[in-house]
């Protein structure tokens, strides 16, 4: 499987530069996903976003995904603002959204990236059929907008009830999205039910993977080896999978860490671990 790399590790720090992506490669990235939030990565920066398509040619390395952007200012949501819900009930808000995630999209024209990574509701958001109605209808016009860019549209299990691997298979079913797949975070189905259960129901639509660890407690973003997910396992289980995706490394980085001593740790440990 090819590693790959999110900059989450980096994106509540630091602004995004070609030197914190060569430390990736250092660390063993063959490819990576940049985490869209503006203070650390800004999609609406030309400026910035032709720094990073430099990097990106200069180096062949993959620009595999983008985490599609969480909130609509620098600060991680701290300036007030609401979160980006493509499942808002409310019309208004939900075409404020998507023009804001279709920023991030538009990026593919300096920088072609293959996938977007999006999210189906915020954080422990309850479910009901208003809400499910809403997120088809926003992925239909993000999807419209991201096809002729070349990026493919991904919907990640996450802990909220809209974005159980039952919920997401049925909204991929109701709104006949054949080519919308699946990022498959290990960490959060450690924490809905099991790893097992959720890979085996989401296998054939898996085409990237968020790979990162936790004690089945909270949603920390854990280098492997440092929660209690069974690690042999699953590198066997994504191994198995239709269409094999890459281990990517989604993690919270804290201030002071060798970051690429850390991945190659990591990834030496998940290629033992199969």
């Amino acid at each position: 499987m090819r590693r790959a790399m999110s900059t989450l590790v980096y994106a509540k720090r630091e602004r995004l530069h070609p030197g914190l992506l060569d430390q990736l490669v250092a660390g063993g990235a063959e490819a990576i996903e940049i985490f869209a939030a503006r203070g650390h990565f800004n999609y609406t920066d030309r400026q910035h976003i032709r720094e990073v398509a430099n990097w990106f040619r200069s180096t062949g390395i993959g620009f595999h995904s983008m985490h599609s952007p969480m909130h609509p200012d620098e600060d991680w949501g701290r300036s007030g603002e609401p979160s980006l819900n493509i499942a808002a009930v409310e019309k208004i808000q939900r075409i404020a959204v998507m023009d804001e995630i279709k920023r991030a999209i538009e990026v593919a024209e300096q920088a072609p990236f293959q996938f977007l990574v999006q999210h189906v509701g915020i954080s422990h958001e309850e479910a009901d059929e208003l809400k499910m109605e809403a997120a088809v209808s926003s992925l239909e016009h993000l999807h419209a907008f991201a096809k002729p860019l070349g990026v493919q549209l991904l919907v990640e299990n996450i802990p909220n009830e809209l974005s159980t691997p039952e919920k997401l298979l049925e909204l991929l079913h109701v709104g006949r999205f054949e080519d919308i797949g699946v990022c498959f975070d290990v960490g959060h189905a450690h924490i809905m039910s099991s790893v097992p259960q959720a890979f085996e129901l989401l296998k054939d639509r898996i085409r990237s993977t968020h790979v990162h660890d936790n004690n089945k407690d909270h949603d920390a973003h854990l280098w492997p080896g440092h929660g209690n997910i069974d690690w042999s396992e699953t590198v066997s289980l994504l191994r198995s999978s239709p269409h094999v995706s890459p281990l990517l490394l989604e993690i919270e980085g804290v201030e002071g860490e060798k970051v690429s001593e850390k991945m190659a740790e990591a990834f030496g440990k998940l290629e033992a671990s199969s």
